[in-house]
């Protein structure tokens, strides 16, 4: 977590005999200040220049599927910055790959590999881990993560629901744990770009904001089977309600549980971390919400499985005046993206590329004292980075929380079929015991968070 620098044979002969953080451990309970300089001579850094093993930060990759792989694989690129000892997933086709990929970066067979997170978490010598689940499961792991001393890479959303995103918020905090979200879009130099436009007046005051997400899902019907030998069904069910395995379709229970919202809330959810994410962050919302959403038009399968809606629009309405509209793309004006509307003109923004209603709008310098924000250009390094530091991260859980509630809110209000008031301060819906009761999900036992 630290880059330490020491002096002393005694100090160096006792480093080899302990694990980094066995180590800090022991300064934190003798009353040392951890952040606190010291010395390292260059031979504990090796010839090259090279991270000493004691000081690299140990992971474990904790839901090694198609995200969790691609992360794992992120931090395994960062070279001796990272030692990944664990892996761990509830599929052990997805493990035994996981580890094999591992294995091969080291050149050895020491990967571990676990089916149950919490066999994971209790290793004891973990510094972080990079966690990429089916959303019903992220707060569950994520407050089990903190607990246990780790720093955490999470995907994005945050949580499944908003009671669940404000239990990982407060345990990252109490825990004095760093987090990063995947909201890897404030790493990439075009969304910066439109934001600083943006907080720097180049459309003037904005009154709108249209956030576009994909389109949503289908419907159909899938029929139970025997759950495949590799996969235990009850425990990638976790504290979602029981129900008999079948392969969710076409594409498998690993990729098709978003359109069921016992899991996710379909694209709405799975996109509001990014979209949702960049329109906040223009304006300088990052740590509030809005006052009231009302949905406009929402179309749900009638038949199926698949439950999570097909097309989507709601308004929410900030106490600043401030409209968002949030739709699926065909049901926006420059579909997929975040599009900010002042009285000035407007810019658009999405992964390819932006625009404005003005093209000099776009070629605008920033000046030395108008508003930067937070740089980062590698969203995993400037986790590492955050870790050594103990600074703060570019997607902290704060952020992501105010992120995500925006979604669920404006799910929850399609869901009820009326308009709700929320106090963004305290996190609570106003009047409307119905749609406060969504505020949390209902697990099965004997998952408790």
């Amino acid at each position: 977590m630290y880059d330490f620098i020491m002096e002393g044979k005694a100090i160096g002969m006792e480093l080899k005999r302990l694990s980094r953080r066995r180590f800090l451990k022991g300064l934190a309970g003798a009353g040392v200040c951890a952040a606190a300089p010291m010395v390292i001579p260059g031979r504990a850094l090796g010839a090259d220049g090279a991270v000493a093993p004691s000081n690299r930060i140990t992971m474990a990759a904790i839901g090694v599927g198609g995200m969790g792989s691609g992360n794992m694989n992120s931090f395994l690129s960062k070279g001796t910055q990272v030692q990944m000892v664990a892996v761990c997933d509830v599929d052990s086709n997805h493990r035994a790959n996981a580890k094999r990929r591992v294995d091969e970066v080291y050149g050895n067979s020491d990967c571990a590999e676990y089916l149950d997170y919490r066999d994971c978490l209790g290793r004891g010598d973990l510094d972080a881990i990079t966690t990429a689940t089916p959303d019903h499961w992220h707060a569950l792991i994520a407050v089990a993560a903190a607990k246990a001393g780790c720093d955490i890479y999470g995907e994005k959303p945050l949580a499944r629901s908003i009671r669940e995103g404000r239990a990982i918020a407060d345990a990252v905090h109490r825990h004095g744990r760093v987090w990063q979200t995947g909201s890897w879009q404030r790493s990439v130099a075009n969304f910066r770009r439109a934001v600083e436009l943006v907080m720097n007046g180049r459309i003037g005051k904005v009154a709108g904001v249209e956030v576009g997400l994909p389109d949503g899902g289908q419907t159909g019907n899938h029929p139970t089977k025997p759950a495949p030998a590799n996969l235990d069904w009850n425990m990638w069910l976790g504290p979602a309600p029981w129900r008999p395995y079948c392969d969710f379709g076409g594409q498998g229970v690993h990729w098709d549980w978003r359109w069921i919202l016992d899991y996710s809330g379909g694209q709405l959810t799975d996109w509001a971390g990014h979209h949702i994410d960049i329109a906040h962050w223009g304006l300088g919302m990052d740590h509030t919400g809005p006052v009231k959403v009302e949905p406009v038009n929402v179309a749900y399968p009638k038949e199926g499985l698949w439950n999570a809606p097909m097309s989507y629009k709601f308004n929410c309405h900030y106490a600043t005046g401030e409209v968002f509209t949030v739709a699926n793309a065909r049901q926006t004006d420059k579909g997929m993206g975040t599009k900010w509307m002042g009285d000035e003109g407007w810019i658009h923004v999405s992964r390819g590329g932006f625009s404005a209603s003005d093209p000099k709008i776009l070629q605008s310098k920033i000046g030395p004292n108008e508003i930067r924000v937070y740089e980062s250009n590698d969203h995993h390094q400037n986790f590492l980075d955050c870790v050594r530091s103990r600074k703060l991260t570019i997607t902290p859980p704060e952020t992501a929380l105010r992120s995500i509630s925006v979604g669920l809110l404006g799910e929850i209000a399609m869901l009820v079929g009326r308009t709700i008031r929320w106090d963004p301060d305290t996190e609570e819906i106003i009047g409307d015991p119905a749609a406060a009761a969504l505020l949390t999900r209902p697990y099965r036992g004997p998952w408790t968070l």
